[in-house]
């Protein structure tokens, strides 16, 4: 365990937990540029995320991820959870909150300036942010496991804007203002849910690399006699929060899984039936019901037959609605 610990954290490298308080913490030391900074980041991150989620520009929102500095009060979070500092946890909890607030007021905002703001709502930047699974929760635990080290270490500093960029804090927001300006509470919903579980992982992370990294034990031994007390109500709500954050992605996973399988069942059952040149374009979930969208030039099979096929692939047996769009396809020669 020595040996891991030291090829983790060298203690030559390791922060100290007063350098770490002073980089985390906003009420210790240079408070009023501190908070300054963090308020005037955030604004310009905000404005350059919903931008860029407005405008479907990659690169805009990858600059809006690198410039955000939401992951100082996230990790904040997580020093207050080790060293039991109830009001380091309260204060950067306040931070995160007044964050989300602001990026989505923002979102709000700027999506009412749009002539036609439901045209947002089919771009990339909407889309792939709105429906998180599982693969993206394991993306941001490992995220946060490169951001809880890099601050730990001395050394490593340098890899934060990757990691800024891969964790995506404030974009997320950006996509919940915009889609609820919009009138899209659902995929605001979905989009929030990736925010949280992206906070929740860096906060869990953050927490194991702490504790291994013997900073709550420094924090014990700093303490007066009466003030050793460990923070369990906080790991609770973390562990509550874990939870919550996991089953709406465990629904995506598998409803994106189901999809797979519908739109491969719709295919064979469209051979099967005889339909020639006929092409799958989608498959949509809508509580009980999934619609299958299909491009043929004739006749479709009976869709009776691929109800069936559905109710062996999904438990709850849900209805088949075919949307037929006929066309055909045309060639220069």
């Amino acid at each position: 365990m020595a040996v891991f610990l030291s090829a983790l954290i060298p203690p030559t490298q390791r922060r100290t937990l007063d350098e770490l308080t002073d980089r985390l913490d906003f009420s210790v030391g240079d408070k009023s540029s501190k908070r300054s900074a963090f308020w005037i980041m955030l604004t310009l991150s905000g404005i350059i995320a919903v931008s860029g989620v407005v405008a479907d520009s990659t690169a805009t929102v990858i600059g809006a991820m690198i410039v955000a500095p939401l992951s100082t009060p996230i990790l904040g979070i997580g020093l207050g959870i080790v060293t039991a500092r109830g009001r380091l946890i309260l204060h950067s909890v306040g931070y995160v909150l007044a964050g989300v607030v602001l990026v989505t007021l923002l979102g709000v905002v700027m999506s009412q300036l749009l002539p036609n703001p439901t045209n947002v709502l089919s771009n990339s930047q909407v889309l792939g942010r709105t429906s998180p699974t599982l693969v993206d929760l394991l993306a941001a635990i490992a995220t946060g496991f490169a951001g809880a080290i890099a601050i730990t270490r001395r050394d490593v500093g340098d890899v934060l804007p990757g990691v800024a960029i891969a964790i995506s804090l404030v974009p997320p927001l950006g996509v919940v203002g915009v889609c609820l300006g919009s009138g899209a509470p659902s995929l605001a919903l979905g989009a929030f849910v990736l925010f949280a579980s992206n906070v929740v992982a860096m906060v869990i992370t953050g927490v194991l690399v702490l504790t291994v990294a013997s900073y709550g034990r420094e924090a014990v031994a700093e303490a007066p006699e009466g003030q050793r007390h460990p923070a369990r109500r906080a790991y609770l709500v973390l562990a509550v929060a874990l939870v919550v954050v996991i089953v709406p992605m465990v629904i995506n996973s598998l409803t994106s899984l189901w999809a797979r399988q519908v739109a491969t069942a719709t295919t064979s059952w469209l051979e099967d039936g005889g339909a020639t040149n006929a092409e799958v374009t989608g498959v949509s979930w809508s509580g009980q019901t999934v619609t299958v969208s299909v491009l043929a030039p004739g006749e479709l099979p009976p869709v009776n037959t691929l109800q069936q096929t559905v109710d062996d692939l999904v438990p709850w047996s849900p209805e088949v609605v075919v949307i037929h769009t006929t066309g055909q396809r045309e060639s220069a020669s």
